[in-house]
């Protein structure tokens, strides 16, 4: 409309201020037409309940006039009457009565709750010296908001002027309503004024009526504006308030403001600031230029599509990186879903879990609509990685060869049983080693009905959990180095990043060789070099011990039961069994360190000694990493001049480095950029106190204590927390199995069509509520700690602030309406 900000909030203030003037007095004027709305109805069923008055007005003057009460209202008798509902209907009769003998009335209605101590008042107030009848309103007396009234009538004959004082005093009390009923003995005026009263009323009904359709219509038309409205002042509210950040510079006559921006919008910020000048015809007196200073820490932004929004999220959830810190969000987004699928591997469930995210990425415009729920608009926002954690939970399946719980023979299987009975042998369709008989992809299939099926899976899932971990706490590692590079931090790299990688790659990297080296080698072979089957010209298989007495080893050496496996091994590599012998990997990993130079099973000549040299060098790591480097700050900051950065000159710390351009990165604006400007980049005192600080050693050095064992038992625990991986896959197939074998398999054994329905029925509903509800969600969460915890404490510092622009839209998001 070409207004500017001012003059739109003003126009928008004098429109709401007229709506709030109309409503006000519509409002007051509607609160005196209900109350008197409400008066007219009640004094309307008031006169109709008098015709039922009028009767006891006329016996109670004629009781009076036989019974001898003077005109004061003492009785001569007895003191008046005993003030108490009348029993029955009264006379309807009237008669001419003497006007020294008739009573005063004070009628009116009260809340029915407080009759019985509106009446009780009354008689202690009157001393009995009243009468008082009570009738309840009818049930089609009802107020403005069509609501039933509570409330009861009465009619209060009396003769004296005291009394009628404390009467009215006793209604005011109880906000009893008193209406005029003196013209009770007046049939006829009675009924005229019954009449008048009931045009009034319905007159009273008719404009009532009318003031609330016009309040009703300025809040619709008020309401079809609201949203415009808070767009507006929420958007002239931002802009006012990113304005008084701007402070006057020397001169008073110009305003500087300093902000980040992010470094691929810069051309752009310029552009949009002169094309603001041409709109406008204003002189371009607004400049947008770099800060040349250092300032504090830049903020954090990454650009984000669809895919890899909701990673960024879970990261920024545990903590924002450091500026230009290695971002983990980028390896989550491909390790998470990964994964997940080891831990939920199956074919059959995965797909379902991928085609619910496949469906959830076909209706994404939902997501964006109005009223969506909470719950499923975050549902919405992790669609594709729920159609990749679908995927991977499916590419497991393959591997484990695993569909809902049954094994799927796709490339045929190389072992043939000899019948169908539980416990028969399976034969090898080959020689042992043969690389045709390998199963294409994943497992054989005839692995899912062998009697050490559990024996076999755990084997393999157990040994893959732990590889996995290794690798990736070793990248987590190595992401810490490349970050002590990449700021060109030397102290971080040689005293923290260098013992770290040593002290991982000579125990845990060694784990995982040893797992593939036994992978690698043939058993079978190995085993049958260390037997005592062969004969004397060296054929395996033709000398038996238990038929025999003596036969020979490979080597030609006779031999008996009694002859020690580590004498019979041809390879002599020592321990007890001398390499002929399969080692428990998990004895020989614990022996490193509580026998070292000592292996029982060793798998490869000079195994012992191997591992003695890992474990000096890993042991001679924890000295390495915990104390040179606060002895290396305690030495150089007895120097005169630091070589290392100031923690406002280290990038990590909240400097930036020369050279380095990031598109992704922020600037601070304002003034120009010096490009020439010179930053040393030696060591680096980071999070230690090697900044402005005061220097404390002692500080350091503990910190360095807590960050070395936290490091080294990490590790240890780290590992072992991998494991997960292996008990939830081993979980999900188990859990799979029962639900197939006792809900499907017992319900098609019995042969009954209709038990096979209800089998299915059971198999499905168990299979969606734990399988695929609470399975997944553990999984999900396991595999969310597995990121946070271990991968992510290696090198994630997670201080970093997140950078959150001036936005419209985010601005005017907040504003919309459900």
């Amino acid at each position: 409309n070409g207004l500017s900000g001012v003059f739109l909030l003003e126009a928008l203030e004098s429109k709401l201020e007229s709506y709030e003037q109309q409503l006000m007095e519509l409002n007051k004027y509607s609160t005196q037409l209900t109350e008197e709305y409400s008066r007219k109805v009640e004094y309307h069923h008031l006169l109709i309940k008098s015709r039922k008055f009028l009767g006891e007005a006329t016996n109670l003057e004629r009781q009076e006039a036989a019974n001898g009460i003077d005109s004061d209202g003492d009785d001569v008798n007895e003191i008046g009457f005993a003030m108490a509902p009348l029993v029955g209907g009264a006379a309807s009769t009237t008669g001419n009565v003497d006007s020294e003998m008739s009573f005063s009335n004070i009628a009116g209605v009260v809340a029915t709750a407080d009759k019985v101590r509106f009446e009780r008042m009354l008689y202690r107030s009157t001393r009995g010296n009243c009468y008082v009848r009570f009738s309840s309103l009818s049930t089609k007396a009802k107020d403005a908001k069509n609501q039933p009234i509570d409330k009861i009538c009465f009619i209060i004959f009396y003769k004296s002027a005291s009394i009628e004082t404390k009467i009215k005093r006793i209604c005011d009390a109880f906000s009893a309503n008193r209406y005029d009923l003196s013209n009770l003995n007046r049939t006829f005026e009675l009924q005229g004024q019954q009449q008048k009263n009931h045009r009034e009323m319905v007159d009273a009904k008719v404009v009532l009526d009318k003031n609330t359709e016009t309040r009703l219509r300025l809040c619709v038309e008020a309401s079809s504006s609201l949203e415009e409205w808070l767009w507006l002042v929420r958007r002239e509210k931002g802009i006012y308030h990113t304005l008084n950040l701007f402070k006057n510079d020397v001169a008073s006559n110009l305003l500087r403001g300093r902000g980040w921006i992010l470094t691929s919008t810069l051309v752009a910020a310029r552009t949009a600031l002169k094309r603001a000048h041409v709109q406008m015809n204003l002189t371009p007196t607004a400049m947008l230029e770099r800060v040349p200073t250092n300032w504090p820490t830049p903020p954090t932004h990454f650009t984000t599509n669809k895919y890899t929004w909701a990673f960024q999220e879970f990261v920024n959830t545990y903590g924002v990186p450091r500026y230009r810190e290695a971002n983990p969000a980028l390896f989550t987004a491909a390790t998470f879903p990964f994964f997940f699928g080891v831990m939920y591997g199956d074919i059959g469930h995965g797909s379902i879990l991928s085609m619910a995210g496949l469906y959830l990425i076909l209706t994404e415009s939902k997501a964006n609509a109005r009223g969506m729920d909470e719950m499923v608009s975050g549902i919405y926002s992790a669609r594709y990685m729920l159609f990749a954690m679908g995927l991977m939970a499916v590419y497991a399946g393959f591997v484990y060869n695993d569909y809902f719980s049954l094994g799927l023979n796709l490339f045929g299987s190389s072992w043939q049983y000899s019948s169908q009975v539980d416990g028969a042998p399976a034969t090898m369709l080959g020689q042992y080693g043969d690389a045709q008989l390998v199963y294409p992809f994943g497992v054989d299939p005839a692995w899912k009905i062998s009697g050490n099926e559990l024996l076999f899976y755990n084997s393999m899932k157990m040994k893959m959990s732990v590889v996995l971990g290794i690798f990736q706490m070793t990248f987590g590692i190595l992401l810490r180095g490349i970050n002590s590079f990449y700021f060109r931090s030397k102290l971080d790299f040689f005293c923290e990043f260098l013992p770290m990688i040593i002290f991982d790659l000579a125990l845990f990297g060694y784990m995982v060789i040893l797992i593939f080296v036994k992978w690698s080698i043939n058993w079978q072979n190995r085993m049958a070099l260390g037997s005592c089957n062969y004969n004397i010209n060296g054929v395996f298989g033709a000398c038996d011990l238990s038929t025999t007495g003596q036969c020979y080893s490979y080597s030609g050496n006779s031999c008996t039961a009694a002859t020690l496996l580590v004498e019979l091994c041809p390879l002599k590599y020592g321990g007890t069994g001398g390499g002929c012998q399969p080692p428990n990997l998990i004895t020989t990993l614990i022996n490193i360190a509580l026998k070292p130079g000592s292996v029982d099973e060793p798998m490869y000549e000079g195994q012992a000694g191997v591992q003695t040299f890992l474990l000096l060098v890993a042991f001679l790591c924890v000295p390495w990493l915990l104390a040179v480097k606060p002895l290396y700050l305690k030495f150089t900051h007895k120097e005169p001049v630091l070589k290392g950065p100031t923690s406002a000159e280290n990038p990590l710390l909240g400097g930036h480095v020369k050279g380095h351009s990031n598109p992704h990165g922020t600037v601070g604006l304002d003034a120009s950029h010096d490009e020439e400007e010179e930053h040393h980049h030696g060591g680096g005192g980071g999070d230690h106190g090697h900044g402005d600080g005061e220097f404390n050693f002692g500080e350091i050095f503990i910190h360095q204590a807590i960050e070395t064992i936290e490091f080294v038992l990490g590790m240890v625990s780290n590992t072992a927390s991998y494991l997960r991986l292996w008990a939830l896959s081993l979980a999900h197939t188990e859990l799979a199995t029962v639900f197939w074998e006792k809900a499907m398999v017992a319900a098609i054994e019995m042969n009954n069509p209709v038990l096979i329905f209800f089998g299915y029925a059971v198999f499905a509903a168990v299979t969606f509520g734990v399988l695929l509800c609470m399975d997944v969600l553990e999984c999900f969460l396991h595999a969310l700690r597995l990121h946070w915890v271990e991968f992510q404490n290696k090198f994630f510092k997670a201080d970093g602030y997140r950078f959150t622009p001036f936005d419209f839209r985010s601005i005017i998001e907040k504003a919309i309406l459900e």
